[in-house]
């Protein structure tokens, strides 16, 4: 699994797990117990996590959405 996104919005992190869920994509959404820990700072983002061989599938999906400055 190779890191996607990385953040502290959890609007954006909703969004992009819908997106990658209607192409098919696996992913994983990685430091979410870490964020639940540090309560409602949000400081600790979330990293979203592809497939390696799905990364550049999952990159131009994010591009095409108009998510592309979000990218890491």
């Amino acid at each position: 699994m190779e890191e996607l996104l990385r953040t502290n919005d959890a609007v954006l992190i909703s969004y992009v797990e819908a997106l990658l869920k209607d192409a098919g994509l696996e992913y994983f959404i990685a430091d979410t117990n870490m964020s639940v820990m540090e309560g409602s700072l949000g400081f600790l983002p979330r990293r979203i996590l592809v497939d390696g061989t799905q990364l550049e599938n999952a990159r131009t999906m994010l591009h095409e959405a108009g998510l592309g400055n979000e990218l890491k």
